[in-house]
């Protein structure tokens, strides 16, 4: 199962690798800003108070990095 899981990621990751290349990057910062604009509503609204607040927005900023680094463990590891 956790083979066939990894055979669909890296499939996926090659075919979808190229899109990015032909629309010179777009894709990506498109995707990006999603996420993150998915993650600052998600924690600002959980947040109680501002300094909540202002934290939840700098995970926001950072949380698509600790998910591509564990996914290219998950890949490679």
């Amino acid at each position: 199962m956790v083979k066939k899981a990894k055979k669909k990621i890296e499939s996926w990751l090659k075919k979808n690798a190229d899109c990015c290349e032909e629309t010179n990057g777009s894709c990506n910062g498109a995707g990006y800003f999603l996420a993150f604009l998915g993650a600052a509503i998600y924690y600002v609204g959980a947040a109680t108070s501002f300094g909540a607040g202002v934290v939840g927005f700098l995970k926001a900023v950072v949380w698509p990095l600790f998910l591509v680094l564990e996914v290219l463990q998950y890949i490679h590891g």
